[in-house]
């Protein structure tokens, strides 16, 4: 096309060329005028069309030029998004499979931890079991016999729900399916007899059938439903009482070996016994999560049990020592019996007499059954708490007794003392209850009441008319205060009744109350036996509970000499290997009657949490606590 195009244009070119050299010749050789104007005339049109023509084939060249740029232009980017789309397609391949790399990796991982923290916790089990006693073996193969029964019988009754539940949805199906074949022939038959013909004898017995039909079908379905919901109602019920009965029975146990505490004299029979009890103290916290009461109530229920836990374990520990349980340990076990058998009577007056109705009601929140664990919980909490989850929390007096060397103060001025210390508290009555020996001091025991009738036990030593120990009965059910804010005002409290010079060692957050310990300090070291125990509640953000016992027996103002001949780095390396040392402090520590300056060290093995205490003249330890982590803060043993 092109070449023939250009030949064209180069044959027009020359004729044009021609003619006007001819025309050129004649006019310079002076031709006859009219053969010139009519050359003229013949050679402009001759012109114009091959202007025209090399016009149009320019045009045409242009334009086919164009399509051809135009196309490979197309091409180009057709190829180009090609090539795009091959690479995001490769791209998002390995996009994914380097998630798919990380999956796994994560997965492994994760494995991998759990085969770590699997090995870790049958080690811990080796070695638990390794180091328990007869009496512990025997408690913890009982514990677990009925953990498996009850994870038994909740997985049967869960097993026998949903077989319920598919049999009556594979029943209410049969019947939905028999309605709509019934419903479908009933309009097959109705078509058949004719909207405009006038029903018959037959079309009439045709219409009843069907009607019967759809409600014998509508009453089946009624029915298997009506049955399905009584089924389910009945398992919800069995459901109810088989968790009331679980709580029965943990406390019963408990009843029992409280009310053996009670006469034993032989310290094996109460290592058992008290062993016993911890265990079922730690089954009754887990059954009582289950029962819906009020969080005013489940705090004080709570508090019961954990009270309970302390007491257990200050005993054992105790007994481990070679020490022997004192009078007033033995009055506190009956105290306890006391509460937690109006707990048993309780639980099996609601399991056994209580109706079908309102047991789901009670269940579901919708009945006022539960203020009878409401009365029974401030019941409970009008016996005096102690607060002993701390390190030697409870060890009573070392050394010489401080409260002795103090003058004795008559009823009068001791109650003039008791309204001075809850000044702030709208004390409304002050009255003398009797007298009571408190860990190696005689107290005074008054009843404080305050304006709003609440009721403050407190107990005023007959010499020095100190407050030892007071503690107040109100409950606290909502977290507006955090352990630090406690400790602010657990501190100001403190220091506004001459406390002062005091650390705080440990904190622990029971059911809406803040426990602080705090022990006086000197030189850097901290003094055990001179301890203050604070409970703060965390709704109101006021002191509800103060043990100041120990401080007021073992208390000395420069009295004491601190000599540590082992250097701390020396006594790190009398440490078990494996052990990672996180905080260290001087400390006097009691031991038995007297007083031992020591290395405190709270140290991590693995995941655990443990405070070793080394003597600083011999690096020989003298005492190890290991710290437990519970959903109501940490604790030790």
């Amino acid at each position: 096309m092109e070449k023939k195009i250009g030949k064209n244009v180069s044959s027009g070119a020359e004729k044009v060329e021609t003619l006007e050299k001819e025309t050129a010749k004649k006019s310079a050789t002076g031709g006859q005028k009219t053969k010139k104007s009519a050359a003229a005339k013949s050679a402009a049109p001759k012109k114009d069309r091959v202007a025209e023509q090399m016009e149009a084939a320019r045009a045409e060249e242009n334009a086919a030029a164009e399509a051809r740029f135009e196309a490979a232009k197309a091409r180009a980017a057709k190829k180009e998004a090609a090539r795009m789309q091959r690479a995001n397609k490769k791209q998002a391949q390995m996009q994914a499979k380097l998630k798919a790399k990380e999956k796994r990796m994560e997965k492994l991982a994760e494995e991998k931890s759990e085969r770590a923290a699997r090995r870790a916790r049958k080690a811990a089990r080796r070695e638990m079991i390794a180091a328990e006693s007869a009496a512990e073996k025997k408690q913890r193969l009982a514990r677990e016999k009925r953990e498996r029964t009850a994870r038994k019988k909740q997985q049967e009754a869960e097993r026998a729900a949903a077989m319920q539940a598919r049999e009556e949805e594979r029943r209410a199906a049969q019947e939905k399916r028999a309605a709509a074949r019934e419903k479908k022939k009933t309009a097959r038959a109705e078509k058949r007899s004719g909207k405009k013909r006038a029903p018959g004898i037959g079309g009439w017995i045709a219409a009843v059938v069907s009607l019967g039909a759809a409600c014998l079908a509508l009453a089946t379905v009624v029915t298997a439903g009506s049955i399905r919901m009584n089924q389910m109602a009945a398992l919800s019920e069995n459901a109810y009482r088989a968790t009331l009965f679980e709580l029965v029975s943990v406390s019963e146990e408990m009843d029992d070996n409280l009310a053996k505490l009670r006469v034993s004299a032989g310290a094996g029979e109460q290592r058992m016994l008290l062993t016993e009890i911890l265990v079922d103290s730690e089954l009754m916290e887990s059954a009582l999560e289950k029962i819906p009461v009020d969080s005013a109530t489940s705090t004080d229920i709570s508090s019961f049990v954990n009270r309970t836990n302390a007491f257990a374990r200050r005993m054992l520990a105790k007994l481990s020592r070679g020490e022997q349980l004192t009078q007033e340990e033995r009055s506190a076990a009956a105290r306890l019996y006391e509460v937690n058998a109006a707990l048993v009577r309780e639980l099996n007056d609601l399991a056994v007499n209580t109706p079908a109705g309102e047991l789901r009601a009670f269940f579901e929140g919708k009945t006022e059954i539960r203020s009878r664990f409401a009365e029974w919980g401030k019941e409970a909490n009008k016996k005096p708490q102690e607060i002993t989850d701390a390190p030697f929390a409870g060890e009573g007096n070392v050394g010489e007794n401080g409260v002795d060397k103090e003058n004795e103060v008559s009823v009068a001025g001791a109650e003039e003392r008791v309204r001075a210390f809850f000044e702030g508290y709208h004390v409304a009555d002050v009255k003398l209850t009797g007298e009571a020996a408190a860990r190696d001091m005689q107290c005074y025991n008054f009843t404080v009441t305050d304006e709003n009738g609440l009721e403050i036990f407190a107990q005023v030593t007959k010499k020095g008319g100190d407050v030892a120990f007071f503690n107040s009965y109100e409950a606290c059910t909502v977290k507006n205060f955090d352990l630090a804010g406690c400790d602010a005002i657990a501190r100001e409290f403190l220091a506004a009744r001459g406390y002062e010079d005091l650390t705080a060692t440990w904190f622990s957050d029971t059911g809406m109350v803040a426990c602080i310990t705090y022990v006086a300090e000197t030189d850097g070291v901290r003094c055990y036996p001179d301890m203050v125990q604070v409970r703060v509640c965390e709704e109101k953000g006021r002191v509800v509970g103060m043990d100041a016992r120990g401080y007021l027996l073992n208390h000395e103002n420069g009295g004491r000499v601190f000599e540590a001949p082992l250097s701390e780095g020396a006594a790190r390396g009398k440490l078990a290997e494996g052990l990672e040392v996180t905080a260290s402090h001087l400390a006097i520590v009691p031991v038995g009657r007297r007083e031992t300056l020591c290395y405190e060290f709270s140290c991590k093995y693995g995941e655990e949490e443990y405070i070793i205490y080394l003597d600083t003249r011999t690096g020989e330890e003298v005492r190890i606590f290991r710290v437990h982590e519970s959903a109501r803060g940490n604790y030790l043993s």
